[in-house]
């Protein structure tokens, strides 16, 4: 009983039926409260999203397995401490991290988000040592700065010990399949305590559940390779078809008793039904034929092999050697009772699982099944050996050239993630072009790509790749609140809107699609409601840094620069690295006029992402504002080499050339700004300016009224109105 509702509870999982799985689970705990049992209900509640009901079923539990699930269990409750405590108990320091790879993954982002980036780093790097192929690793050390190159992560060096993995993975999901054919004796009925191979069965469902290297290997030519599959080579003949009256049956029966398999190749099934079928006939054999009349028709008669024997087909593979075939036809399987008419014991679900059969040269009409079974393992090993090499050779090679393929594509993806994390946009970009076709119209390449593109500047291209990754994949919601952001900064509001209400019917608790919404409201200048939209995104996702530093614009925008610190401050507290919160802060102590605070933060977002343009720029203003000019006219002009198309340098170059009283350079850099962006009203004001100081009041006058013509917002009106008025009082020329 115990052994089929596990069977039927996986088997619910599997098919994403968690209710149905919940409910026989239940029923299971009840009858069986043994801890694997809980530990399934446990995989059960957090499957179905209700992390708190396996957070009270695994409390308290010591085994390594509960205390991952526990863990995760409080990591999803954001119970950071005692997700940490589960995985590290703090009176046992040195014990061992459950779940291997997973374990310290989820460990190391435990650590990564209570600030302890070195810690985390490690257990990252643990993780990815464990198991070359498990990638989140990757990622999460690529968005801390501190991935390696990917050759050396998946370079050609860790395929043996993929290869090593795969092999032992096999070989256990080959005996839990085992174990699933035989059934398991229930607690109350063997009084022992259950095997750990049903431990690992129930560990399939696990998230993020990784094999263990330490699994069963088969060694064959000093390689680790898994079984062969079944095949025409993995022959099985039922022990009730061979005799009825054979003892070892019932002993099975009564005791469990697991039959062995006998692999054996073409070659040694050959010479065994030779044997078999010209040693002479059993008598049991001479006794039937007494009594029996010849059949017209061998396929349908008793005397055949059993109906549902997979020796049909084992047999029908040689028929080709008649002597065999005539054999096959005159021998007599005595029919055993049909199995699915026994009385089984409940929680036994002994299905079948035969049994090669091989008579002994001296007595064929004697002999014990089960008693030759050392004989046939004596004399194949070596044929085996022989006669298999070869077979599992050509099997591992392949398996070899297929790990080596996929690491080959773990190197591109793996560099281009690692250099886009490092914001090497350009690099990353021309990585990812290197990818096959298949591969690269895909949608998370696509909205790599998209990515890189935005952080170059580059909207238009960051909107269609956006826009292609979108249609390709419309339910994927990653990197859509970066998809709105471009269009926020390209000013397409219909478009904007049409894809905040799409993410928002594909799943509403989703942080992206409130991202989208929020800047529809903030591109019409609605902040208090794109405040609101974006505190409904943090809600749903603390951990979204990006949420967080949305929110700091938003209250920037109003002026509240209390608020919106805070909001920088949390984004920070998610991701160190994220350089957008570092910027914001920098913004807000830069109107505040707390200008040593601005240049320490526009610093340290710039070395975070030494490639922006608009970084640079900023800390050219931070220093510029300090009256440290030549170091912010070396900044400025680093950041016009970073980006020629970015205007925003150029500008502030002016402005430090009119600190400076350089009129002439800055008029030059103002001229050329009037043919890249002819409506920017900035411009104009400041070119007013530089007239008004040259004392050439018709100029100064005219591009105060081009200024006008181009309609500022309501503050630059007012002070383009008064910089008008006064534009005769020579005294008041420093004023802005």
């Amino acid at each position: 009983m115990e052994a089929l509702m596990v069977e039927k509870v996986q088997s619910s999982l599997g098919q994403f039926m968690p209710r149905n799985a919940l409910f026989l689970c239940e029923r299971l705990c009840a009858q069986f409260p043994a801890e694997i049992n809980q530990q399934l209900l446990a995989t059960c509640y957090l499957q179905n999203n209700q992390a708190y009901a396996a957070y009270n079923i695994l409390k308290g539990l010591k085994m390594p397995q509960s205390r991952y699930l526990f863990a995760l269990s409080c990591y999803r409750m954001d119970l950071v401490k005692e997700a940490e405590a589960a995985l590290c108990p703090p009176n046992e320091p040195n014990s061992e991290v459950p779940n291997g790879a997973a374990g310290h993954y989820l460990l190391g982002l435990v650590y990564r988000y209570t600030g302890r980036k070195k810690a985390a780093i490690e257990h990252f790097t643990q993780a990815l040592t464990a198991d070359p192929l498990l990638w989140v690793a990757y990622e999460e050390l690529c968005a801390l700065g501190a991935a390696k190159e990917a050759k050396e992560c998946f370079g050609d060096d860790v395929a043996p010990r993929i290869h090593q993995q795969h092999c032992s993975d096999m070989t256990s999901k080959n005996l839990n399949i085992s174990i699933d054919k035989r059934g398991l004796p229930s607690n109350a009925e063997t009084e022992q305590p259950l095997s750990s191979h049903y431990l690992t069965a129930t560990n399939h469902f696990t998230p993020y559940d990784t094999p263990s290297p330490t699994a069963h290997q088969f060694q064959i030519s000093g390689n680790a390779v898994a079984p062969p599959p079944l095949n025409r080579n993995l022959m099985y003949l039922n022990n009730n078809a061979l005799g009825a009256d054979s003892p070892t049956k019932l002993n099975s029966n009564a005791t469990g008793q697991v039959h062995r398999r006998k692999y054996v190749d073409e070659s040694k099934l050959r010479k065994v039904s030779e044997r078999l079928f010209e040693s002479g006939t059993r008598r049991s054999t001479r006794n039937s034929n007494k009594d029996s009349t010849p059949n017209p028709n061998p396929s349908t008669t008793v005397n055949g092999p059993h109906p549902s024997l997979p020796g049909n087909r084992l047999f029908g593979s040689y028929n080709s050697t008649s002597r065999s075939l005539n054999a096959l036809r005159s021998v007599t399987l005595r029919r055993g009772p049909n199995r699915s008419l026994e009385n089984f014991d409940e929680g036994r679900r002994q299905d079948v699982y035969e049994e090669m059969w091989t008579p002994s040269e001296n007595n064929l009409a004697t002999t014990n099944p089960c008693s030759t079974s050392s004989m046939i393992d004596a004399r194949s090993t070596e044929q085996d050996r022989v006669g298999g090499v070869s077979v599992i050779s050509s099997h591992d090679s392949r398996l070899l050239a297929g790990i080596k393929e996929l690491l080959e594509l773990l190197r591109i993806l793996g560099e281009g993630y690692r250099l886009s994390c490092l914001y090497r946009s350009q690099e990353a970009l021309e990585v990812y072009h290197t990818l096959s076709e298949q591969h690269f119209n895909t949608g998370w390449v696509l909205i790599q790509v998209g990515k890189a593109y935005s952080e170059l500047f580059e909207y238009a291209e960051a909107d269609r790749f956006f826009d292609l990754a979108h249609r390709l994949s419309p339910h994927t919601l990653e990197g859509m609140d970066v998809y709105s952001t471009v269009l926020f900064h390209r000013k397409e509001e219909m478009r904007l809107s049409y894809l905040a209400r799409e993410l928002a019917s594909i799943d509403r608790l989703s942080p992206q699609a409130w991202c989208a919404v929020g800047n529809c409201y903030s591109i019409q200048k609605d902040h208090e409601t794109a405040l609101k939209t974006f505190q409904r995104a943090v809600q749903l996702d603390p951990r979204f840094a990006y949420a967080h530093t949305l929110c700091g614009h938003e209250y920037t925008a109003m002026e509240d620069y209390e608020n919106g610190i805070k909001c920088y401050m949390s984004a920070l507290q998610v991701d160190e690295r994220h350089y957008n919160a570092w910027y914001g802060l920098g913004v807000v102590y830069l109107r505040q006029e707390k200008f040593e605070f601005a240049e320490h933060h526009f610093r340290f977002a710039y070395r975070i992402n030494p490639m922006s343009s608009v970084l640079m720029c900023y800390l050219g203003m931070a220093l510029h504002s300090l009256k440290r000019e030549m170091e912010a006219v070396e900044m400025v002009e680093r950041a016009m080499e970073a980006d020629p198309k970015n205007v925003l340098p150029i500008y502030q170059k002016a402005q430090i050339m009119v600190s400076l009283e350089r009129y002439d350079l800055a008029l030059e850099e103002l001229h050329q700004l009037e043919g890249l962006v002819p409506k920017e009203s900035t411009i104009f004001a400041l070119m007013g300016k530089i007239y008004k100081h040259l004392n050439m009041h018709h100029k100064a006058m005219f591009y105060f009224g081009v200024a006008l013509d181009l309609k500022p917002p309501a503050a630059d009106v007012a002070a383009i109105k008064a910089a008008m008025e006064k534009l005769y009082l020579p005294d008041e020329m420093d004023d802005e």
